[in-house]
């Protein structure tokens, strides 16, 4: 990226408002979730968000574990698959059409999960996250490595889109759930100097707190994670599958953490729906490198990103060297 770039994009160090829209999809009717996530867009605008986050597929289904692994079975989910791949997203397709026009009539950008199907022929699902603005869709990114049961309906990610959006008023990036495990991709997209980092998952466990902290001071971004609400009364009596006795398949949790000291600013909220909103001063982020900066003066790539030297031998050697 070119330096005039990175000053149009941080000389400023602008305080950000962002929103954390931990919401309930209309499940498996992505027109309906997508008219809904209009309605909260304008909600989180009129708190002042710049930036919104929702979870993880949130159109307009996430396969939980709950209920979900039971489709390893070649026969029994048929109904499900096909009606998940109709309700699904095309990108481009109308729908980003649909989030974009609320972005332009609301002034705000916004990060979202999604079930996305190929433009090119009836086949594959991916769990997608979209940053879509007022001029339209920013960019893609397909979850690289879906999680266990997930990989019964979600195809992998290529991974050649782990990179930074330059928004107005920040670098925004981050990953999908489960994904923001791996420190190689982490480290790929710290690289590239985020700003705010968006987390959306279906993941309401204690130990996802401690990751989207551990990840603010490591990234310093501060980091907005909106897991998923999903009470049993929110599916459909025609929903294909049999549920299990639970009165919840996600209780949520959405948070902001700042990245000074991974402290959480904002929430966490749990077991029901709300928007969860926190100013975020870039210059925090700033000041955090200048202790521990991952990819920069702390990231010792000279030593980390070569091969490993054999036992009791010379380095191996890279290749090109």
């Amino acid at each position: 990226m070119a330096c005039t770039a990175y000053a149009r994009a941080v000389t400023g160090f602008e305080t950000v408002r962002v929103a954390a829209i931990q919401a309930t999809p209309v499940i498996l009717d992505a027109s309906a979730t997508v008219e809904k996530t209009c309605d909260l867009l304008a909600e989180a605008a009129g708190k002042g968000a710049q930036l919104a986050v929702l979870p993880e597929t949130f159109v307009s289904l996430y396969p939980s574990n709950a209920w979900a692994r039971r489709a390893a079975a070649f026969s029994g989910f048929d109904e499900l698959w096909d009606r998940m791949w109709q309700e699904s997203v095309e990108v481009p397709g109308p729908h980003v059409d649909r989030l974009a026009e609320a972005c332009r009539e609301h002034g705000i950008h916004v990060a979202i999960g999604v079930n996305e199907r190929e433009l090119e022929r009836p086949g594959s699902l991916y769990n997608t996250l979209l940053l879509i603005g007022p001029e339209g869709l920013i960019s893609k990114h397909r979850k690289l490595m879906p999680t266990h049961h997930e990989r019964l309906f979600h195809g992998i990610g290529r991974g050649d889109d782990l990179g930074v959006a330059e928004l107005p008023f920040a670098r925004v990036a981050g990953l999908i759930c489960w994904e923001n495990r791996m420190p190689l991709a982490r480290y790929q997209v710290y690289r590239h100097g985020p700003q705010i980092w968006v987390a959306p998952t279906a993941d309401d466990s204690d130990s996802w707190l401690a990751s989207m902290r551990h990840i603010a001071v490591e990234s310093g971004a501060f980091v907005v994670s909106v897991p998923q609400y999903i009470p049993r009364a929110a599916f459909p009596e025609d929903f294909p599958v049999e549920l299990p006795d639970h009165e919840v398949f996600g209780r949520g949790g959405a948070v902001v953490v700042e990245p000074d000291e991974g402290e959480i600013i904002a929430g966490p909220l749990y077991d029901e729906e709300g928007i969860v909103v926190a100013d975020c001063d870039l210059r925090a982020g700033l000041h955090a490198k200048r202790w521990f900066d991952v990819a920069g003066h702390y990231s010792r790539e000279d030593v980390l990103m070569h091969p490993p030297a054999p036992a009791g031998g010379e380095p191996a050697a890279v290749d090109g060297a």
